[in-house]
Protein backbone atom coordinates (compact mmCIF):
# COMPACT_ATOMS: atom_id res chain seq x y z
CA UNK A 1 0.00 0.00 0.00
CA UNK A 2 0.97 3.60 -0.22
CA UNK A 3 2.51 5.90 2.27
CA UNK A 4 -0.53 8.25 3.39
CA UNK A 5 0.39 11.90 2.78
CA UNK A 6 0.93 12.51 6.28
CA UNK A 7 4.04 10.58 7.04
CA UNK A 8 7.11 12.78 7.30
CA UNK A 9 10.43 12.91 4.93
CA UNK A 10 13.77 11.55 6.25
CA UNK A 11 14.79 15.21 5.95
CA UNK A 12 11.85 16.04 8.46
CA UNK A 13 13.32 13.02 10.82
CA UNK A 14 16.67 14.14 10.52
CA UNK A 15 15.25 17.52 12.53
CA UNK A 16 13.31 15.64 15.27
CA UNK A 17 16.25 13.43 16.03
CA UNK A 18 18.51 16.90 16.31
CA UNK A 19 16.10 18.18 18.68
CA UNK A 20 16.12 15.55 20.56
CA UNK A 21 19.88 14.96 20.78
CA UNK A 22 20.88 18.34 21.36
CA UNK A 23 17.56 20.05 23.54
CA UNK A 24 17.71 23.24 21.20
CA UNK A 25 16.57 24.51 18.34
CA UNK A 26 19.87 26.55 17.61
CA UNK A 27 21.64 23.65 18.77
CA UNK A 28 20.02 21.30 16.57
CA UNK A 29 20.48 24.21 13.14
CA UNK A 30 24.31 23.65 13.39
CA UNK A 31 23.73 19.91 14.09
CA UNK A 32 22.21 19.71 9.95
CA UNK A 33 23.52 22.40 8.65
CA UNK A 34 20.00 25.09 8.69
CA UNK A 35 19.14 28.20 10.40
CA UNK A 36 17.12 28.23 13.56
CA UNK A 37 14.40 29.40 11.69
CA UNK A 38 14.59 26.90 9.48
CA UNK A 39 14.46 24.34 11.37
CA UNK A 40 11.39 25.94 13.69
CA UNK A 41 8.97 26.08 10.61
CA UNK A 42 10.23 22.62 9.16
CA UNK A 43 9.60 20.99 13.17
CA UNK A 44 5.86 23.21 12.47
CA UNK A 45 5.70 21.41 9.16
CA UNK A 46 5.66 18.26 10.17
CA UNK A 47 3.71 18.70 13.49
CA UNK A 48 0.80 19.93 11.37
CA UNK A 49 1.09 17.28 9.11
CA UNK A 50 0.95 14.56 11.45
CA UNK A 51 -1.32 16.25 13.69
CA UNK A 52 0.44 15.68 16.89
CA UNK A 53 2.40 18.10 19.18
CA UNK A 54 6.30 16.69 19.12
CA UNK A 55 8.36 19.12 21.26
CA UNK A 56 7.44 22.02 23.69
CA UNK A 57 9.49 24.96 23.33
CA UNK A 58 10.81 27.24 25.87
CA UNK A 59 13.22 30.07 26.55
CA UNK A 60 15.26 27.31 28.13
CA UNK A 61 15.50 25.09 25.01
CA UNK A 62 13.06 22.71 23.42
CA UNK A 63 11.83 19.39 25.35
CA UNK A 64 9.96 16.33 23.25
CA UNK A 65 6.90 15.52 24.28
CA UNK A 66 5.68 12.04 25.48
CA UNK A 67 4.65 11.61 21.58
CA UNK A 68 7.36 13.04 20.04
CA UNK A 69 9.84 10.70 22.32
CA UNK A 70 7.94 7.82 20.76
CA UNK A 71 8.12 9.40 17.40
CA UNK A 72 12.05 9.95 17.14
CA UNK A 73 12.98 6.55 18.37
CA UNK A 74 10.96 5.23 15.00
CA UNK A 75 12.79 7.78 13.36
CA UNK A 76 16.41 6.59 15.01
CA UNK A 77 14.95 2.94 13.51
CA UNK A 78 14.30 4.17 9.83
CA UNK A 79 17.28 6.41 9.47
CA UNK A 80 19.38 3.72 10.44
CA UNK A 81 17.51 1.94 7.26
CA UNK A 82 18.18 4.72 5.19
CA UNK A 83 21.74 5.41 5.90
CA UNK A 84 22.24 1.70 5.22
CA UNK A 85 20.68 2.12 1.69
CA UNK A 86 22.34 4.81 0.80
CA UNK A 87 25.64 2.85 1.74
CA UNK A 88 24.22 0.10 -0.70
CA UNK A 89 23.48 2.49 -3.58
CA UNK A 90 26.96 3.83 -3.52
CA UNK A 91 28.26 0.34 -3.31
CA UNK A 92 26.18 0.04 -6.53
CA UNK A 93 26.84 2.98 -8.27
CA UNK A 94 30.55 2.44 -7.42
CA UNK A 95 30.51 -0.94 -9.05
CA UNK A 96 28.51 0.74 -12.08
CA UNK A 97 31.33 2.32 -12.78
CA UNK A 98 33.99 0.04 -12.20
CA UNK A 99 32.71 -2.86 -14.16
CA UNK A 100 30.35 -3.30 -17.14
CA UNK A 101 29.78 -6.68 -18.70
CA UNK A 102 29.20 -6.51 -22.72
CA UNK A 103 27.31 -9.10 -25.12
CA UNK A 104 28.11 -8.57 -28.83
CA UNK A 105 27.24 -9.82 -32.05
CA UNK A 106 30.55 -11.20 -33.93
CA UNK A 107 31.13 -7.93 -36.47
CA UNK A 108 30.83 -5.32 -33.28
CA UNK A 109 32.89 -7.40 -31.12
CA UNK A 110 35.85 -8.34 -33.65
CA UNK A 111 36.12 -5.44 -35.69
CA UNK A 112 35.14 -2.28 -33.56
CA UNK A 113 34.87 -2.67 -29.78
CA UNK A 114 38.64 -3.92 -29.15
CA UNK A 115 39.54 -0.08 -30.44
CA UNK A 116 36.32 1.08 -28.68
CA UNK A 117 37.80 -0.15 -25.16
CA UNK A 118 41.34 0.36 -25.89
CA UNK A 119 40.56 3.70 -26.62
CA UNK A 120 38.44 4.21 -23.49
CA UNK A 121 40.80 2.85 -21.55
CA UNK A 122 43.95 5.16 -22.45
CA UNK A 123 41.33 8.21 -22.43
CA UNK A 124 40.74 6.71 -18.76
CA UNK A 125 44.50 6.88 -17.96
CA UNK A 126 45.04 10.36 -19.34
CA UNK A 127 42.57 11.21 -16.94
CA UNK A 128 43.64 9.38 -13.73
CA UNK A 129 40.60 7.89 -13.38
CA UNK A 130 40.08 4.21 -12.64
CA UNK A 131 39.88 1.99 -15.66
CA UNK A 132 36.71 -0.06 -15.84
CA UNK A 133 37.19 -4.15 -15.57
CA UNK A 134 35.92 -4.88 -18.95
CA UNK A 135 33.96 -8.72 -19.72
CA UNK A 136 32.85 -9.12 -23.72
CA UNK A 137 31.14 -11.91 -25.15
CA UNK A 138 31.37 -12.25 -28.49
CA UNK A 139 28.27 -14.22 -29.58
CA UNK A 140 25.26 -13.38 -32.39
CA UNK A 141 22.55 -10.75 -32.05
CA UNK A 142 19.85 -12.51 -30.82
CA UNK A 143 21.66 -14.27 -28.06
CA UNK A 144 22.96 -10.73 -27.33
CA UNK A 145 19.55 -9.87 -27.14
CA UNK A 146 18.81 -12.38 -24.60
CA UNK A 147 21.86 -11.94 -22.53
CA UNK A 148 21.15 -8.08 -21.72
CA UNK A 149 17.35 -8.68 -21.46
CA UNK A 150 17.62 -11.23 -18.64
CA UNK A 151 20.56 -9.00 -17.33
CA UNK A 152 23.99 -11.75 -18.04
CA UNK A 153 25.18 -8.13 -19.49
CA UNK A 154 24.57 -5.10 -18.64
CA UNK A 155 24.67 -3.60 -22.37
CA UNK A 156 24.94 -5.34 -25.52
CA UNK A 157 26.05 -4.85 -29.14
CA UNK A 158 23.88 -6.08 -32.32
CA UNK A 159 23.41 -5.68 -36.38
CA UNK A 160 19.85 -6.86 -36.56
CA UNK A 161 18.07 -4.73 -39.12
CA UNK A 162 15.44 -3.54 -36.47
CA UNK A 163 16.12 -2.57 -32.45
CA UNK A 164 14.44 -5.22 -30.13
CA UNK A 165 11.14 -4.78 -28.71
CA UNK A 166 11.24 -3.96 -24.89
CA UNK A 167 14.84 -2.60 -25.02
CA UNK A 168 16.30 0.48 -25.26
CA UNK A 169 18.89 1.28 -28.22
CA UNK A 170 20.91 3.79 -29.72
CA UNK A 171 22.65 3.41 -33.20
CA UNK A 172 26.21 3.52 -32.78
CA UNK A 173 28.03 2.82 -35.92
CA UNK A 174 27.21 1.64 -39.45
CA UNK A 175 27.97 -1.18 -41.88
CA UNK A 176 27.10 -2.07 -45.49
CA UNK A 177 26.84 -6.08 -46.30
CA UNK A 178 29.22 -7.21 -49.40
CA UNK A 179 28.51 -10.39 -51.64
CA UNK A 180 31.30 -12.07 -52.08
CA UNK A 181 33.00 -15.06 -53.83
CA UNK A 182 36.70 -16.72 -54.64
CA UNK A 183 38.43 -15.01 -56.96
CA UNK A 184 38.09 -18.54 -59.32
CA UNK A 185 34.26 -18.19 -59.09
CA UNK A 186 31.92 -17.46 -61.88
CA UNK A 187 30.79 -14.74 -60.18
CA UNK A 188 33.61 -12.59 -60.09
CA UNK A 189 34.11 -12.56 -63.72
CA UNK A 190 30.64 -12.16 -65.06
CA UNK A 191 30.45 -8.10 -66.57
CA UNK A 192 26.66 -7.80 -64.90
CA UNK A 193 25.42 -6.79 -61.44
CA UNK A 194 23.76 -10.27 -59.21
CA UNK A 195 19.81 -9.55 -58.97
CA UNK A 196 18.25 -9.46 -55.97
CA UNK A 197 15.75 -12.10 -57.56
CA UNK A 198 18.79 -14.66 -58.43
CA UNK A 199 20.39 -13.65 -55.10
CA UNK A 200 17.56 -15.12 -53.25
CA UNK A 201 17.80 -18.22 -55.25
CA UNK A 202 21.21 -18.97 -55.16
CA UNK A 203 22.50 -21.53 -52.09
CA UNK A 204 25.08 -19.63 -50.10
CA UNK A 205 27.28 -19.86 -47.08
CA UNK A 206 25.30 -18.63 -44.61
CA UNK A 207 25.39 -17.56 -40.72
CA UNK A 208 23.13 -19.57 -38.41
CA UNK A 209 19.59 -18.45 -37.65
CA UNK A 210 19.69 -15.26 -35.14
CA UNK A 211 22.59 -13.78 -36.58
CA UNK A 212 21.95 -10.26 -37.52
CA UNK A 213 24.00 -10.35 -40.90
CA UNK A 214 21.19 -13.25 -41.70
CA UNK A 215 18.41 -11.11 -40.61
CA UNK A 216 19.89 -8.21 -42.54
CA UNK A 217 20.06 -10.11 -45.90
CA UNK A 218 16.90 -11.38 -45.70
CA UNK A 219 15.23 -7.49 -44.53
CA UNK A 220 16.94 -6.50 -47.72
CA UNK A 221 15.87 -8.86 -49.88
CA UNK A 222 11.97 -8.49 -48.81
CA UNK A 223 12.56 -4.80 -49.22
CA UNK A 224 14.06 -5.72 -53.34
CA UNK A 225 10.08 -7.82 -53.43
CA UNK A 226 11.52 -11.53 -52.65
CA UNK A 227 9.19 -13.47 -50.63
CA UNK A 228 11.49 -15.41 -47.71
CA UNK A 229 9.69 -18.52 -48.14
CA UNK A 230 11.17 -18.72 -51.74
CA UNK A 231 14.82 -18.27 -50.86
CA UNK A 232 17.47 -21.08 -51.25
CA UNK A 233 18.18 -22.77 -48.34
CA UNK A 234 21.79 -22.22 -47.69
CA UNK A 235 24.41 -24.82 -48.77
CA UNK A 236 26.43 -24.53 -45.22
CA UNK A 237 25.19 -22.37 -41.84
CA UNK A 238 28.36 -21.35 -39.50
CA UNK A 239 28.44 -19.52 -36.57
CA UNK A 240 31.38 -17.01 -37.43
CA UNK A 241 32.32 -14.88 -39.69
CA UNK A 242 36.21 -16.63 -39.86
CA UNK A 243 34.41 -19.81 -40.82
CA UNK A 244 32.02 -17.89 -43.56
CA UNK A 245 35.41 -16.76 -44.58
CA UNK A 246 37.29 -20.30 -45.07
CA UNK A 247 34.52 -21.80 -46.69
CA UNK A 248 34.32 -18.94 -49.32
CA UNK A 249 37.65 -19.62 -50.31
CA UNK A 250 37.56 -23.17 -50.34
CA UNK A 251 34.39 -24.01 -51.92
CA UNK A 252 32.33 -22.02 -54.91
CA UNK A 253 29.29 -20.60 -53.14
CA UNK A 254 29.21 -17.17 -52.64
CA UNK A 255 28.54 -16.02 -49.17
CA UNK A 256 27.50 -12.24 -47.78
CA UNK A 257 29.26 -10.75 -45.09
CA UNK A 258 29.80 -7.28 -43.64
CA UNK A 259 32.25 -5.30 -45.32
CA UNK A 260 33.90 -4.48 -42.08
CA UNK A 261 35.14 -7.92 -41.37
CA UNK A 262 36.50 -8.49 -44.66
CA UNK A 263 38.17 -5.04 -45.94
CA UNK A 264 41.43 -6.68 -45.81
CA UNK A 265 40.61 -9.44 -47.90
CA UNK A 266 38.80 -7.15 -50.86
CA UNK A 267 41.88 -4.68 -50.63
CA UNK A 268 44.34 -7.52 -51.20
CA UNK A 269 42.02 -9.39 -53.70
CA UNK A 270 41.76 -12.54 -51.19
CA UNK A 271 37.77 -12.30 -51.97
CA UNK A 272 36.13 -10.74 -54.85
CA UNK A 273 32.85 -8.37 -54.13
CA UNK A 274 30.04 -9.12 -56.67
CA UNK A 275 27.89 -5.99 -57.41
CA UNK A 276 24.41 -5.67 -56.14
CA UNK A 277 23.44 -2.57 -57.32
CA UNK A 278 19.32 -3.19 -56.81
CA UNK A 279 19.70 -4.79 -53.16
CA UNK A 280 20.30 -1.99 -50.46
CA UNK A 281 22.61 -4.02 -48.13
CA UNK A 282 23.87 -0.85 -46.01
CA UNK A 283 22.87 -1.48 -42.30
CA UNK A 284 22.78 0.82 -38.23
CA UNK A 285 24.63 -1.44 -35.53
CA UNK A 286 23.23 -0.88 -32.10
CA UNK A 287 24.04 -0.54 -28.47
CA UNK A 288 21.01 -1.93 -26.53
CA UNK A 289 20.52 -1.99 -22.92
CA UNK A 290 17.71 -1.80 -20.03
CA UNK A 291 15.71 1.05 -18.64
CA UNK A 292 15.23 4.33 -19.48
CA UNK A 293 15.61 6.84 -22.53
CA UNK A 294 19.59 7.08 -21.39
CA UNK A 295 21.91 4.89 -20.77
CA UNK A 296 22.35 3.82 -17.29
CA UNK A 297 25.19 5.83 -14.94
CA UNK A 298 28.65 4.49 -14.69
CA UNK A 299 30.28 2.84 -17.33
CA UNK A 300 27.89 1.62 -19.47
CA UNK A 301 27.14 5.41 -20.27
CA UNK A 302 30.93 6.01 -19.82
CA UNK A 303 31.16 3.59 -22.94
CA UNK A 304 28.57 5.24 -24.78
CA UNK A 305 29.56 8.63 -24.69
CA UNK A 306 32.74 7.91 -25.35
CA UNK A 307 32.03 5.35 -28.61
CA UNK A 308 29.89 8.58 -29.99
CA UNK A 309 32.71 11.13 -29.40
CA UNK A 310 35.28 8.24 -31.24
CA UNK A 311 32.84 8.42 -34.43
CA UNK A 312 31.70 12.01 -34.15
CA UNK A 313 35.79 12.46 -34.63
CA UNK A 314 36.24 10.05 -37.32
CA UNK A 315 33.26 11.50 -38.95
CA UNK A 316 34.83 14.89 -39.06
CA UNK A 317 38.44 13.49 -40.18
CA UNK A 318 36.71 11.62 -43.33
CA UNK A 319 35.27 15.05 -44.00
CA UNK A 320 38.32 16.73 -44.04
Amino acid sequence: MPLSSRMPDLAEFEVLLAIAETGSLGAAARKVGLTQQAVSARLASVEARIGVQLAVRSPRGSQLTAAGVVVAEWAHQLLDVAHHVDAGLASLRSDARSRIKISASQTVAEQLLPRWLMSLRAAAARRGTPVPELTLTATNSSHAVADVTDGAADVGFIESPAAPTGLRSKVVASDELVVVVAPDHRWARRPRPVGPAELAQTPLISRETGSGTRDSLIAALQRAGCDPAYQAPPVLELSSAAAVRAAVLSSQAPAVMSRLSIADDLAFGRLREVSTPELDLRRHLRAIWVGGRTPPAGAVRDLLGHIQTMQRLQRGTSAT
